[in-house]
Formats: C-alpha cells, sequence, structure tokens
C-alpha cells in the first residue's frame, strides 16, 4: 500500500524559505511521476508542482515559478519542493502525490491516484 507523508510545514514570516519533504513507502516508485498541491479552506485543490518520475522535466504553476522548486531524492523515496520568498498569498495546506500513469504534464489538470494527509504552510505579512 502507497503511503506518503510530509512534513516540513510551519508558520513563517513573508520572505521566508520552506522546504517541504514527502516520505513516501509501499512501493517501488522508480517509474511514478510527482506532484505537489496546495488548498485554501473553501478553496479548490490547487496544482503547484510536479516532476517526471525521471527527474528530467518539471512543471510550475505561474504564481510559483521562480520561487519553489521540486526535487527528488530516489534513494530515499522522498520528493521535496523548496519555497522561497514566500507570500502570504502561499498560505494553504500543502499535499504531496503520486500516480504511476498520469503524465507530471497532465497532474496540472488529472488529480494523481495516491495522496499524502498535507503539512500546513502559513505566511505571516
Amino acid at each position: 500500500q502507497v503511503r506518503l507523508v510530509e512534513s516540513g510545514g510551519g508558520l513563517v514570516q513573508a520572505g521566508d524559505s520552506l522546504r517541504l519533504s514527502c516520505a513516501a513507502s509501499g512501493r517501488p516508485f522508480s517509474t511514478y511521476n510527482w506532484a505537489w498541491f496546495r488548498q485554501d479552506p473553501g478553496k479548490e485543490r490547487e496544482f503547484v508542482a510536479s516532476m517526471t518520475w525521471s527527474g528530467s522535466n518539471t512543471y510550475y504553476e505561474d504564481s510559483v515559478k521562480g520561487r519553489f522548486t521540486i526535487s527528488k531524492d530516489d534513494a530515499k523515496d522522498t520528493v521535496y519542493l523548496q519555497m522561497n520568498n514566500l507570500k502570504p498569498e502561499d498560505t494553504a495546506v500543502y499535499y504531496c502525490a503520486t500516480d504511476p500513469i498520469t503524465s507530471a504534464q497532465a497532474m496540472v489538470r488529472i488529480l494523481p491516484h495516491y495522496w499524502g494527509q498535507g503539512t500546513q504552510v502559513t505566511v505571516s505579512s
């Protein structure tokens, strides 16, 4: 059974940085594509970033381009989201997700199959 556990969220000030981690277990993930989404209360879940299983291609939501970076460590089965220059509008619960079939590019509009429980990121102004 696939299990994804996010960590690294917290309360920071605008302009600060955070690195979220997503530890995966339960399967060999070498051919899984990865993504981060976020959701603010009362709003729909929003795509943030995705990465192909090879790591060769990444995709970002426009508002985070140049500030956020998705990466992974295959040896640790861990995916990261480095978030720099955080803004109050980045406040949300952040979820990692993975799927062996849905492409990283398609994850912009198609929700992946497997999800973590989320980690709260709060950015104060």
